[in-house]
């Protein structure tokens, strides 16, 4: 299972994160200024100042949600999620295919996240495409979901035709590097967790849990 999609955001968090983004017009900036060299050629949209004090304190409150959420912390295995922005797309604007830098100066990108704060039906065009080995996949989140993917796939976001495209992305560093040894792990978390919900705790249940909380220590950095 290499995606991750779930509903993070309720209506109301989501109406707070808008209006306190939406007061902040003269923090706006060309998304070209955090874009590696490669991405900037690509890359058109607007996005908040990340040094703004604004955006230090819905990025926080985000990142809170994000390690609160069980699932993504079974699928994730989040040692630091950071770079956390806030982007806009309007008409016309778009990022184009690219890949995430593997080390940025907040972290290594093991898996990218967005989460949609414009619901699917407010704006046309700008799904997120996902490219794998033989490929192509397309999303286009309503409001409050968020998608987590491997960072070393490229994806771009497609050009907006009408209306906003209004994101949080970031991205995680997780205690687990490799794609397959993560996907091992959440298959044996998720289906003792189902065993233990079904039948209660057992003496064989204590075995798998141990088994997966020492691979996780022989598979961890």
């Amino acid at each position: 299972m290499n995606y991750l999609t779930l509903q993070l955001l309720h209506e109301e968090e989501i109406q707070t994160l808008v209006n306190n983004l939406n007061k902040e017009k003269n923090l706006w900036e060309d998304g070209k200024k955090t874009a590696g060299s490669h991405s900037s050629k690509v890359k058109n949209n607007l996005q908040l100042d990340r040094e703004s004090e604004i955006s230090k304190n819905l990025s926080q409150s985000i990142r809170k949600k994000i390690l609160s959420n069980p699932l993504i912390k079974s699928f994730a295995l989040p040692k630091i999620i950071h770079g956390i922005m806030f982007t806009k797309s309007l008409n016309n604007m778009q990022y184009g295919r690219h890949i995430d830098n593997p080390f940025m100066s907040s972290g290594r990108s093991d898996l990218s996240f967005t989460i949609s704060l414009s619901d699917k039906s407010k704006y046309s065009g700008g799904e997120l495409m996902i490219e794998e080995m033989n490929s192509e996949k397309e999303f286009k989140l309503k409001a409050g979901e968020i998608i987590i993917y491997p960072s070393t796939y490229l994806h771009s976001v497609k050009e907006i035709k009408n209306g906003e495209r209004l994101v949080c992305v970031g991205w995680i560093e997780s205690y687990v590097k490799s794609i397959e040894e993560r996907e091992y792990l959440f298959d044996l978390d998720a289906g003792a967790r189902g065993l233990l919900a079904k039948y209660g705790r057992s003496d064989e249940l204590d075995v798998i849990f141990k088994s997966y909380s020492n691979l996780l220590r022989l598979l961890g950095n």
